[in-house]
């Protein structure tokens, strides 16, 4: 037994292999709170780990008991016989603290708490810098609270009050869940377990006051029977931490499949630019998840289920790999997968005849088009072996799909047990059954075939494992700038002064005064502009003026946007005006913005350009800075673009040219930390070969803290 006094017992912050050992394999565990009464929540977790066979020492703290459910019970950590290394706290809010503190004192270096109480309110608020505070005094760190608990079933650690791990023969499996809500990892662990499937752990990572997912997710990466991991999330408030993983697994090639609740777009109202209405938070996250090389689905079924492809898949690679074949024994539900696959992106590849050839001399008669119908001859076994290997052996195919009908119910030792068989080899196979098949879905799953239960969840797990990207870690370390307030705007003219310095191009350019005289000759026809900060949409205003062909025209179109500025906003007092060379010859107008998100951090945005850009809400976002190739695929992303690729005979326009000024727009992430947003609008695309030219700027400013 390890003896400490108060005056050696200042623990040491445990580093990440210990953090591991003490969350996932601890030789010892403690429960503050454990009740006697098999009916309450807090007796659950003893009772769990006595049922599923936990090796290592149990202590149960409860100093009104001499006993919990038959064993000893424990006055308090300092009295046991050795260190636990971790303890779950089930006790009331009011006794967490001290407990933390208890723990602190004698060394614990891990702690799980299950009270909730400590930011829903000012006492909570203050509760909670108390227990971090003791916490960060003893390098004690806190999964929680709000933690529903800890659970690996290799060893029988059940270190939970999560009432479905009552369950026996809970299975095993290589991804590892970390989850924010509490209840999921229950609801995860019993589907999984009707499939066939099991997780080499769960945890339940509750408010984050300390450990974060992606602190938890990291501590487990050495673990070698994790090899891949299931994530539910609400929040994104500590993406720093999980960008940080999501690094240390690409490395490693665990894959990540992620679920995201929440598409609001609340933050978007707190931004001034078109820019922030079209990034709100969950296009954020979307944009996230991609640079992180995440599996993301909206499926519940399929989060249960895309880890199996993704590990079969293997990683990704920057060109992708998006050729899917279909071949089945039921032509309806074949139908059906393939139109879920095209309603997500992902085009079913039509085999080439050679292969149809090949078929026929097995003895298929196959019909020539999009699906492989083998209608009955998909129930005997080595016709469905023959087929696959043709397809497998192709050259022509990424994944191969095998649509199994009334078969896989009746009859799974026909056409399953021949899928099963191919469950290793070059190109991927995975399954969907029509009928309801448990059997034959857990029988795959066995054989290590990807398996699912409902062609929804087939088509995302197709289409968000080949829609991953590798990881840049580049990317996911660009600053994550903090601000104040909502910062400074720049009048348009200070804000193309900033971008064009990056070598964004803007048109000849001067400006004047309210008196008409410019401070250079201007390139006639212009367009005249008021120029303030106070006008972040100054077409709403009316505040500007197209198409003046000389100084005359100059005047009056000042006299007009003063006029329409006072009947506007008649606190906006205008002293100088923009006057900008009109630019000819536009064949499409973009949107190029830049916002830093205070949670996910830099980001790009194109969209359709104009006054009528949020109507469209026809956008591709990513984390800046981006890479020409990535730049070229949010090109490629919005729709409207098409007008530029010579649409009903209209000239192409210089869309490469556009590509390079949103790579130039995304450089702000690492040379302009002070600006937290920044948009050209619009960005005219003239023809190929003659650029791209920005007709308006607006950058705002952090606010120094």
């Amino acid at each position: 037994m390890t003896q400490l006094t108060d005056e050696n017992v200042r623990a040491r912050v445990p580093d990440r292999a210990d953090l591991g050992r003490a969350l996932l394999a601890p030789r010892s565990v403690a429960i503050i709170g454990a009740s006697d009464d098999i009916r309450k929540t807090t007796a659950r977790p003893l009772r769990f780990l006595r049922a599923q066979g936990f090796s290592g020492a149990v202590y149960p703290i409860n100093p009104r008991r001499e006993t919990v459910l038959g064993e000893r019970a424990w006055p308090d950590i300092a009295s046991l016989p050795e260190v636990p290394d971790h303890v779950f706290i089930v006790a009331d809010t009011r006794l967490v603290i001290p407990a933390v503190r208890e723990c602190g004192r004698v060394g614990v270096p891990l702690v799980t708490v299950l009270s909730g109480g400590f930011e829903e309110s000012a006492d909570g608020s203050e509760r909670l810098r108390e227990l971090l505070a003791v916490a960060a005094e003893y390098g004690v760190r806190i999964i929680g609270p709000n933690s529903i608990g800890v659970v690996n079933p290799r060893n029988g650690l059940m270190l939970t009050a999560n009432a479905a791990f009552a369950e026996a023969d809970i299975p095993t499996g290589s991804s590892f869940v970390a989850s924010q809500s509490g209840s999921v990892i229950g609801a995860l662990m019993t589907r999984a377990k009707a499939r066939g499937l099991g997780f080499s752990g769960f945890v339940s990572t509750g408010s984050e006051v300390d450990l974060t997912l992606g602190e938890v997710c990291a501590a487990t990466l050495d673990d070698p029977e994790v090899g891949s991991y299931t994530l539910f999330m609400e929040s994104m408030e500590n993406a720093a931490a999980l960008s940080d993983f999501a690094v240390e697994a690409a490395e490693r090639g665990k894959p990540v499949t992620v679920y995201k609740l929440g598409r609001s777009d609340a933050a978007a109202a707190l931004a001034v630019s078109h820019t922030g209405a079209l990034s709100g938070e969950d296009d954020e996250a979307e944009a996230f998840f991609r640079a992180c090389g995440f599996a993301r689905v909206d499926n519940f079924e399929a989060l249960i289920e895309t880890e199996a492809l993704q590990r079969r898949v293997g990683p990704p690679t920057a060109a992708g790999g998006r050729r899917v074949a279909v071949i089945t024994s039921t032509g309806g539900g074949a139908a059906i997968l393939v139109d879920q696959l095209e309603t997500l992106g992902v085009a079913v590849t039509r085999p080439s005849r050679s292969v149809f050839e090949q078929l026929a001399q097995l003895g298929l008669d196959v019909a020539e088009s999009l699906i492989v119908d083998l209608t009955l001859a998909g129930t005997r076994h080595d016709l469905v072996d023959g087929a696959l290997r043709v397809l497998r052996d192709s050259g022509e195919f990424d994944l191969v799909l095998f649509v199994i009908g009334s078969s896989a119910r009746l009859n799974p030792e026909l056409a399953v047990s021949a899928i099963a068989e191919h469950a290793d080899g070059p190109v991927p196979v995975g399954a969907w059954a029509l009928p309801d098949a448990p059997e034959s879905v857990r029988r795959l799953h066995e054989a290590g075939v990807p398996a699912f239960r409902t062609a929804e969840a087939c088509a995302q797990a197709v289409a968000a494992t080949l829609g991953r990207r590798p990881v840049d870690p580049a990317v996911l370390g660009a600053r994550r700038t903090e601000f104040a307030g909502t910062g400074r705007t720049l009048d348009e003219a200070s804000s193309a002064e900033l971008l064009a310095d990056l070598g964004v191009r803007f048109p000849v350019t001067t400006t004047c005064g309210v008196d008409g005289v410019p401070e250079a000759q201007p390139r006639f026809p212009v367009v005249v502009k008021a120029l303030s900060d106070r006008l972040p949409h100054k077409s709403d205003a009316g505040a500007v003026v197209l198409g003046v062909a000389d100084l005359a025209g100059l005047r009056e179109a000042i006299s007009t946007i003063v006029a329409n500025v006072e009947n506007y906003d008649a606190t906006v007092t205008l002293d100088r005006f923009l006057i900008q060379e009109m630019v000819e010859d536009t064949v499409f107008e973009a949107l190029v913005g830049y916002r830093v998100s205070p949670t996910v951090g830099p980001l790009v945005l194109l969209a359709a350009g104009g006054v009528y850009t949020e109507i469209y809400e026809d956008s591709a976002l990513r984390l800046a800075p981006v890479a020409e190739d990535q730049a070229r695929e949010m090109v490629a992303q919005v729709k409207a673009t098409a007008i530029a690729r010579g649409f009903r005979g209209r000239p192409e326009g210089d869309l490469e040219a556009l590509v390079e000024a949103i790579v130039l727009v995304s450089q702000l992430a690492l040379h302009r930390p002070d600006v937290v947003e920044a948009e050209v609008n619009p960005v005219a695309v003239q023809p190929r070969g003659q650029g791209v030219v920005a007709l308006d700027a607006l950058v705002r400013l952090s606010q120094p803290r």
